[in-house]
């Protein structure tokens, strides 16, 4: 079992920059997928972008790519999510989650989440 603790939310600027960290505890880390999802106010929870275990292979949701970039440190346990050209409609409660298998669904453990809000 992994718990996971997302931090680093907040307000940004529309065109700037927010960088999310989930650390990890619990065993075998570096077992673990980790991936990234967002839910906007009355929106369904959706994928953002996710991370093999070994950090080779990354999924992004279409309107991330190019802006957003996953990364992990298995040393460090902890994975994280680089918000590069924020838009207003980021703003979401993110979260961080984990699993043994890699894609952009089925994920077994969740973070409680971090809230982003871009403004305009």
């Amino acid at each position: 079992q992994v718990q996971l603790v997302e931090s680093g939310g907040g307000l940004g600027q529309a065109g700037g920059s927010l960088r999310l960290s989930c650390a990890a505890s619990g065993r075998a880390f570096i077992s673990y997928s980790m991936a990234w999802f967002r839910q906007a106010p009355g929106k369904e929870r959706e994928f953002v972008a996710s991370i093999s275990w070994g950090g080779g292979q990354q999924y992004y949701q279409d309107s991330v790519k190019g802006r957003f970039t996953i990364a992990r440190d298995n040393a460090k346990n902890t994975v994280y999510l680089q918000m590069n050209s924020l838009k207003p409609e980021d703003t979401a409660v993110y979260y961080c989650a984990a699993d043994r298998q890699f894609g952009r669904s089925g994920y077994s453990y969740w973070g409680q989440g971090t809230q982003v809000t871009v403004l305009s």
